[in-house]
């Protein structure tokens, strides 16, 4: 079986991807908690990206796959963002996923053919009001997996998954009550909010030896939200 890490998936999008593939491969989890995963089957390292260095002693000699699923949704005017918060932005969605994916390189490219998987956002190729901070730091994602897929293959695929707003522990501040479900549902041509599994199963898909021609490519898992029009 394929050897899986899941950097951050303890909850949300990385605990369906878990649970969509707990009895295919043989699945690490590098998280700060796992208190909701503990019925899954899976190994489970503490590790926080945003301040410990993930040690790969923990894990196989071989990682045939890899995804990082930290993430911020930083939304405010521009004119009252802070350069910091660009900086801790950038920090979050990028540099630290840079940082782990040079940690376990070696491991990655012992693969036959390894799989990296990153989660960019709709924000990064559609110009959206008050999403200028998230906007760049997951801009950077993916020109970054476009060069690391061209500089790496055939070794290593490399994609990417935009997603919309997508039902998180992350996004409850936009999803908690009914009046904003509906309005965020309202907002996307298939007339509904993503759920974690919509995501997780492109992910597996990515992962899997269905994949294996696919590398460099950003996949819209939006609802249609990034080109279609809602009354066009």
């Amino acid at each position: 079986m394929k050897n899986i890490v899941l950097i951050g998936g303890s909850y949300g999008i990385g605990k369906a991807i878990a649970q969509l593939m707990q009895f295919d491969c043989n699945l690490y989890i590098a998280a700060r908690t796992n208190e909701q995963i503990t019925n899954l089957r899976v190994n489970y390292i503490p590790f926080d990206a945003s301040t410990d260095v993930l040690d790969n002693a923990q894990l196989p000699a071989v990682i045939d796959g890899l995804v990082f699923c930290p993430g911020s949704i930083n939304l405010r005017p521009f004119k009252g963002i802070k350069p910091e918060t660009f900086e801790s932005d950038l920090q979050v969605n990028f540099i630290n996923m840079v940082k782990v994916i040079q940690t376990v390189l070696p491991q990655l490219t012992a693969s036959e053919q390894a799989s990296i998987v990153l989660f960019s956002s709709v924000a990064a190729s559609m110009g959206m009001p008050f999403h200028t901070s998230v906007a760049a730091a997951k801009g950077a994602i993916e020109g970054f997996a476009k060069a690391l897929a061209a500089e790496y293959a055939p070794k290593i695929r490399v994609n990417v998954i935009a997603p919309s707003l997508t039902d998180t522990p992350l996004a409850d501040k936009f999803l908690n009550n009914e009046v904003k479900k509906e309005k965020s549902a309202e907002r996307h041509p298939l007339k509904r909010y993503g759920q974690p599994e919509d995501l997780a199963q492109m992910a597996e898909f990515l992962l899997s030896n269905k994949s294996t021609w696919i590398t460099g490519q950003i996949f819209h898992v939006d609802g249609g939200m990034s080109t279609l029009l809602v009354n066009g």
